[in-house]
Order: structure tokens, then C-alpha cells, then sequence
């Protein structure tokens, strides 16, 4: 039997600015990765993703992020390891403290943008966030790209760890994500897409935008939700999976 989890990045509007269309996305996910103020969001937009998130059964996780609202936290920062923790704790625990307050227990920490990308090659980095995991919640699960540097921190740190695979993102030789602003890296084709996740959860295998293919595991499968067109498709993943007798639960 196949299992999967469906997560996407929830709770990324500010103030008057909306983004996302998070109540249609929660109905077809098991995982939100909630902004937590830094590169999105603010406490409004928090306390309410988690009321929604609670409301549909969907699991809750906090999406770290650096501190570039303008950039969207896709800009790279030059931090140090003591900055990196400490940003780091900082955001889950007020996505924490917000969960604990109606109830709601967190279950991963997924970082965000160009902190989750230079994670997945710094170790360094990686172990400051694992550390500040570590210092909130041993039980956590640290959601992170398949085979890169996180994932590495995260279990010599004893922390438990779910691999994560993109629906909708081409991948280089190495494992890693294609830059966004290189021709290619996003895959815009429905069907194709579909295909590669399939193939991803029952073979470990995925096409790399060289044409080479590479091995990849999946314990979660991101979706984005932005806009009407990006709904319908994470409604038809979630459709196509079942066809083909994978079961989609959440990480715990």
C-alpha cells in the first residue's frame, strides 16, 4: 500500500494583501505549512489559518522563513548560525503558542523559500535550524527536501524527518530544486506533473531537467494553492492519486 502526505504553504497573506486560496486548498491536503511573520503572514492571518486548518482535520506545521516580506523570504540572507536558530525559534514558537491556544498541537516545521534552499546545501545552516527545533520540540518533524543537507542534520540530531518532493517543480542532477528564475523550472503541464508524482511514490524516480533520471523519495508531496487554476489541479492530484490506490494521510 501506497501512502502519501499532501501538504501546501498556507496562511501567506498580510494586512490587506491576499494571497493564496487557503480554504479551498485545506480540503484536499493532510499538511499546512503556515507563514509565521517573517517573509508572509501576520497574527490575524495566523490565528485564522489555524482555525481553518483545525476546523477541516488538516495537521499543522510552522514555515520559517528569513525576514523579507518585500522579497517573499525568496532572497538569500547571509545569516550566522546563532541568527539562523534564533529567527528560527522565534517563528515556531509563535505559530506554537497561537496552536496551543485553541487546542492544536504542531506537527513539522518546514522552512521556507530561499531558507529552505540553502538549507538543503549548507549543513551548518541546517543544524541551526535543527537546533532551534530542537530547543522547542524533539518530537517535531523536520519536512525537507529528499536528499539534501536538512534531511542530514535532522537525523543526526535524532530529530524525525519527512522527505519532501514538489508537483509542480523541475529538479537538477543533484537532487536540488531548479532555480525559479531558469527556463524549465516549473512544470506547467498538468498531466506531466501528475505522472511524476505517481512515478516519484511507486518507483522513486524522477526525470531531472537534464532528461537524466534520479532517485527521489517522498513521505510528502507539495502543492501550491494560488489561484483558481492552482486549486482545480491540487483537487485533480488528490483524485489522480487515489485512482491509482495511494492512500494520502498525514505525517503522523
Amino acid at each position: 500500500m501506497y501512502k502519501i502526505d499532501m501538504n501546501s504553504d498556507l496562511g501567506e497573506s498580510f494586512g490587506r494583501y491576499t494571497i493564496g486560496m487557503d480554504e479551498a486548498v485545506l480540503g484536499n491536503i493532510t499538511s499546512a505549512n503556515v507563514a509565521c511573520g517573517f517573509h508572509a503572514s501576520d497574527p490575524v492571518v495566523m490565528e485564522k489559518t489555524i482555525r481553518m486548518a483545525k476546523e477541516q482535520g488538516v495537521q499543522i506545521g510552522a514555515h520559517p522563513g528569513f525576514p523579507d516580506l518585500m522579497g517573499f523570504g525568496r532572497r538569500s540572507m547571509q545569516l550566522s548560525t546563532g541568527e539562523a536558530k534564533a529567527y528560527t525559534l522565534y517563528q515556531i514558537s509563535a505559530l506554537g503558542g497561537m496552536c496551543r491556544a485553541q487546542g492544536v498541537e504542531l506537527q513539522h516545521v518546514k522552512p521556507h523559500g530561499a531558507l529552505y534552499n540553502m538549507a538543503a546545501k549548507d549543513y551548518k545552516l541546517a543544524q541551526a535550524i535543527c537546533q532551534a527545533i530542537c530547543e522547542y520540540d524533539k518530537n517535531l518533524i523536520v519536512m525537507a527536501l529528499s536528499g539534501g543537507e536538512l534531511v542530514h542534520a535532522a537525523r543526526d540530531m535524532g530529530l524525525p524527518v519527512a522527505l519532501e518532493v514538489f508537483a509542480d517543480r523541475a529538479y537538477e542532477e543533484d537532487g536540488s530544486l531548479v532555480d525559479r528564475r531558469k527556463d524549465g523550472a516549473m512544470i506547467t503541464d498538468e498531466d506531466l506533473a501528475i505522472r511524476r508524482v505517481i512515478r516519484i511514490i511507486k518507483e522513486q524516480k524522477v526525470t531531472a531537467i537534464t532528461g537524466k533520471d534520479i532517485s527521489v523519495k517522498a513521505d510528502s508531496i507539495c502543492v501550491h494553492g494560488d489561484g483558481e487554476k492552482a486549486v482545480a489541479f491540487v483537487k485533480r492530484i488528490h483524485r489522480e492519486l487515489e485512482k491509482e490506490g495511494i492512500e494520502i494521510s498525514p505525517l503522523k
